[in-house]
This record gives C-alpha cells, structure tokens and sequence, in this order.
C-alpha cells in the first residue's frame, strides 16, 4: 500500500512511556472496523505510523458488516472497534447474544450518513432537483406513501444504529409511522447500491461512501442528510471491551492519543486529497477517489454529508449522546428499566481527558450538554481555552436536556 504524503497540524506526541510489555512482547491491540469513509482515523493513525510513534501495535481487521464487528468483539476476537455508538450500548445493556461489557473512551466522528432513496421516489422528494429542508423532504415522502404504493423497504446497517435511530427520528418527525408505514430491515452498507438499483430495497440509510456509489451508478439520490436530521450528530465511537481496557491502561490511552492526533489531521482540508486517495484503495473502501473525498472535510456538493473527525469536541464522549441515544433505542424497542444509567456509564470522559492532557487539547468542563439547544455557533466552557462549538439543532426543533 502506498502511503499519502504526512499531513501536518495535530499535536506533537511528548515524551511518553512505551506500553508494558508481556511475555517479553507487548501483543498488538486488534481493532475492526468496516469499509466507511468515517473509519480514517484508524486508517490515517496505521498508515502514517501514529500507533507506532505513541508505543503501541495494533492490528486492523478490515469486518464485512456491523454484526461480524459485534460478535467478535463478544467472543474476544477484536480488543476494540470502530464502533456504532448505538450497538456498543446494546452489548453493553445485553440486548444482543453474549453480553459484553464495552467501554466507550473516545467518539472518532460526527455526522457523515444519507438517506437515500431509489429514482421513482426520490423524483417525487426532490422536485426539480433540489433537495428540500429535512421536514419537507419527510412530507412529500408522507404523501407519496398516502397516495402511493404498498409500503417501502428501507435498509439500515444494524438494528442498533445511528442510521437506524436517526431515520426513525425523521421518519415520526414527519408524522410517518416507522413501525407502520416502512418496512426496516438490515444490511451491509456495501450491498446497500446494489440491492437498491436490483429493486431489493426501495432506499437506505447509510454512511460515506455508499450514498455517492449509489448516486454514480443511477439507482438513487439522497432525499436528507443525517446532519439534517440532527446537525452534527455522534456517528463513530472507539468501543474497547472492558476487560482489555482493565489490563491495558497504558495501551488504551496511546491507541486514544494515536487517534487524537489522526482526528486532527483528517479534518485539514489541505490533506483530504490525499487521505481520500488511501481510503480509495482495494485494501480499504475500493471505490473511485472522487466519491471519497467528496465527504471528507473540504468535499464539494451538497449531495453528501461531511464526516467530522476532531473540530467542535468530536472526540469527546458526551453522556448526553449515550443518554439521548439509549432514549431513542428505548422508545422503539424494549430495554431495561437502568438502560440510560448503565448506557451513561460505558461512556468514560474520564479517559479522554487523560489523554486529551497529555497532548495539550482542551477537555470540556461538563460530561453533559443541552442537546438541541444551539442553532448558530457558540462556544464550549473547557480548559485551558473554550472550545468552538457548531449547532447542534434537530429537524422538528426539540431539545434535548441533559
């Protein structure tokens, strides 16, 4: 694999201890993680030696689909992952097969995701081409169901998703019934463009770059970006299984400042060319360079959503996102009576700051903030400087208190 040019503008690394070894050699962190632009990072952090400048060996392994991630992060085949914020807190609440406690130390992005759907309906959405404000989008959507065909099959990643929380939000924001209106089954987002130009799916909800693969080959167009839904919204987080996190503190927190200062570097729009000419290749996502970059920060059109990988507090852990997310999990399924408490604590501030320190970033003096509540920028009280922060609106209005 042929490695980009270094990016500059993340902190330097100081004078660090390497991880403890055992049996005279320390084994790598294994970390999986699926074929999403969302996953560079991890990607920019291996390729550009990060993990090995902080003392630490990881391996990748590059997961077919978000199930494969999830069981073998449960049998003890993946130390930690690229993780769905929403399916760490079901392994964690036990809402899945062999139940695993996880720890969420880190988030790695924000937004990122498109709902998109197959030509016929899209033409009734996008009237004249433009894509609408989110509640309007969802209120022709509501119209041509009305007036239309039998229900609709939309494809979600994993049952417990941020797509999956995001387009039911959307969907009963537009006063259409998830649970009665739609059909919502699952699928790997790689297979979601080519199911939906066979007919198999009437639309998707997924992350970069399959919203772009599907648009290039003609089977559909986004009708509403996930940061339409809620403007930047938690998307990825780093989940590690507790017992690993347990024996290996010293590891968690140099794979955290590898990908601290990764974040900071796939942010620079100055760098996104060449980060999307290494998320293209066969190894990673195999798709053509142009619809990569185009959601990486920097990218140009407005038919996809832009990942954010360090800027307005990406990578802190906010326990109001795994308390909003678990309200949500809750309101369309059944979970435990303690489900946000325990959601809450698998979120561990406390270890971003440590490391966050150690590189010089600022941390935010709350672990809690008012979903919903900003809808221009504003600033973030943090130490030793504020943090400058983007709205954090919902389509319908609401606001979410912490």
């Amino acid at each position: 694999m042929t490695l980009p040019p270094t990016c500059s503008g993340w902190p330097e690394r100081r004078s660090l201890p390497r991880m403890a070894e055992r049996n005279g050699r320390q084994a790598p962190m294994r970390i999986g993680l699926l074929r999403l632009t969302d996953a560079a990072p991890v990607a920019f952090a291996a390729t550009h030696g990060l993990f090995a400048e902080e003392g630490v060996e990881v391996a990748l392994s590059v997961e077919p689909s978000w199930a494969n991630v999830a069981d073998k992060l449960a049998y003890g085949l993946l130390d930690g992952a690229v993780m769905l914020p929403p399916l760490a807190l079901a392994m964690e609440l036990g809402l899945r097969p062999a139940a695993t406690r996880l720890v969420v130390p880190m988030s790695l992005s924000l937004n990122g995701n498109s709902v998109v759907l197959a030509e016929e309906p899209a033409r009734a959405v996008l009237e004249g081409g433009v894509r609408p404000p989110a509640l309007e989008a969802g209120r022709r959507l509501r119209h041509l169901l009305e007036h239309g065909r039998l229900r609709p099959r939309l494809a979600v990643v994993h049952a417990w998703s941020t797509h999956d929380l995001l387009l039911r939000y959307w969907l009963a924001a537009s006063r259409i019934p998830p649970e009665e209106a739609v059909d919502i089954t699952v699928m790997p987002p790689a297979e979601m463009p080519k199911a939906l130009a066979a007919g198999h799916i009437d639309g998707f909800c997924a992350g970069a770059p399959w919203g772009a693969v599907a648009a290039r080959m003609g089977a559909g167009r986004a009708a509403v970006l996930s940061s339409e839904i809620w403007r930047n919204h938690p998307e990825k987080c780093l989940a590690v299984r507790a017992d690993w996190a347990n024996r290996h503190p010293s590891a968690l927190q140099a794979v955290m400042r590898a990908l601290l200062r990764a974040g900071i570097a796939c942010d620079d729009p100055a760098g996104a060319e060449s980060l999307a000419t290494l998320l293209s290749e066969p190894g990673w996502i195999g798709v053509p360079t142009d619809l990569v970059a185009a959601s990486l920060p920097g990218g140009q059109g407005g038919e996809v959503d832009r990942s954010v990988f360090a800027a307005h507090a990406t990578a802190f852990p906010w326990r109001s996102h795994a308390r909003w997310l678990a309200t949500q999990m809750a309101r369309w399924r059944s979970l435990p009576a303690d489900a946000v408490e325990r959601a809450m604590r698998a979120y561990r501030p406390e270890l971003y700051a440590r490391a966050a320190r150690e590189l010089g970033l600022p941390v935010p003096r709350s672990d809690h903030k008012a979903e919903g509540a900003h809808d221009v920028a504003w600033h973030l009280a943090a130490d030793p400087t504020p943090i400058a922060m983007q709205p954090d609106c919902f389509c319908d209005g609401a606001r979410f208190e912490a």
